[in-house]
C-alpha cells in the first residue's frame, strides 16, 4: 500500500493534523471536567477526521471512487464547525470546572481550523468544469 507522505506536508495535511491535535486537547480538557456529552462529540469528530486523514494518506480516495470524497470532507467540516460552535458556546457559558472552560476555548480553535479546511477543500472542487492546466492557454 502506497503512503502519500507529501499530503502530510501539504497545507491540507497540516490542517487535518492540527484539527486532530485540537480535538484531542479538547477531549482531555472535557475528560478532566467530567463532561460525557462533550467527550463523546470530540471523540466522534476525532475518529472521523482520523479516518479521512488515513483515506488521503493511503490514497484510498482514488481507489474507492463510489463517493466524492472532497465533498464529503467539506460537509463534515461544515457540520462539525457548526456543531462545535454550539458546543463551545454552551461549554464556555455554563462551565463549573476549569477543564470545561479550557475545552470550550480549544473547541473554538477547532472551529477555526474546520472552517479553513472546508474553505480550502471547497475552493479546489471542480463541479463538471474542465481543469485548465496552463493558465496562458488561449480559449478556442
Amino acid at each position: 500500500m502506497e503512503v502519500d507522505t507529501a499530503f502530510l506536508r501539504s497545507k491540507r495535511g497540516i490542517v487535518k493534523v492540527a484539527e486532530m491535535v485540537t480535538l484531542f486537547v479538547a477531549f482531555v480538557c472535557f475528560a478532566v471536567g467530567s463532561m460525557p456529552r462533550y467527550i463523546a462529540a470530540t471523540v466522534l469528530e476525532f475518529v472521523i477526521i482520523s479516518l479521512l486523514l488515513l483515506l488521503y494518506l493511503f490514497k484510498l480516495n482514488k481507489k474507492l471512487t463510489f463517493f466524492f470524497w472532497p465533498l464529503i470532507d467539506v460537509f463534515n467540516s461544515i457540520f462539525a464547525a457548526v456543531y462545535f460552535i454550539v458546543l463551545s458556546v454552551i461549554a464556555v457559558s455554563t462551565y463549573n470546572v476549569t477543564g470545561t472552560l479550557a475545552g470550550g476555548i480549544v473547541c473554538f480553535l477547532s472551529v477555526g481550523l474546520l472552517c479553513v479546511d472546508s474553505y480550502t477543500v471547497f475552493k479546489n472542487i471542480t463541479f463538471n468544469k474542465p481543469r485548465i492546466e496552463n493558465h496562458n492557454q488561449v480559449k478556442e
